[in-house]
């Protein structure tokens, strides 16, 4: 069921043209990781591309099947630098999205009463907390001179949490079962 209210539905463009961004903005990222040596960090980085993909195919979901233009404004790292250059405008773009926008968006919807839209918001949220804790952890390793020790990342299809713990049987943000997860080694 597409959204009802207008604002509920701009805070979801918004919200998908950002997590689009992010998404296409670490792939790049991961790339000049690879060439600088940190193959880790560069896995790390396509890894939350696809959490940052989760995040924007489900908000635009929450959309439904309305077909209609928009100009989308939506807050934006820009550049390419060095790999700590890079992760540090990761860390600052999942701040600005843990801190900023997304509790502003998820109030919204839930005094809206956009249930789907509060979901997406709820996810996205929470798996931006972890996405900025992991990539702090690699710009620390990457300031020392060092790749981030990690084994194999884990994303969940459904609402983007990412994990270098192992695979959980379940997911923490949204219960979904381990099946969900697509892991990148």
């Amino acid at each position: 069921m597409p959204v009802k209210n207008d604002m509920t539905a701009d805070f979801l463009r918004s919200a998908y043209g950002g997590e689009s961004m992010a998404h296409m903005r670490y792939l790049v990222w991961g790339d000049v990781a690879d060439k600088e040596g940190f193959p880790n960090v560069g896995r790390l980085f396509r890894a939350i591309a696809y959490a940052e993909y989760a995040h924007a195919d489900n908000h635009l979901r929450e959309l439904g099947d309305k077909k209609q233009d928009f100009s989308v404004t939506a807050g934006a790292v820009f550049g390419v630098g060095k790999t700590e250059q890079n992760l540090q405008g990761g860390i600052d773009g999942e701040l600005h999205e843990i801190e900023q926008m997304y509790p502003v968006y998820l109030n919204a919807a839930k005094f809206q009463d956009e249930k789907g839209a509060a979901r997406a918001f709820h996810y996205a949220l929470e798996a931006e907390k972890v996405h900025a804790d992991l990539f702090t952890k690699a710009r620390d390793s990457v300031r020392e001179g060092k790749d981030i020790a990690i084994g194999d990342v884990h994303v969940c299809d459904v609402c983007g949490h990412t994990t270098t713990d192992g695979l959980p049987d379940k997911c923490p943000i949204c219960g979904a079962n381990k099946e969900m997860y697509k892991t990148f080694s």
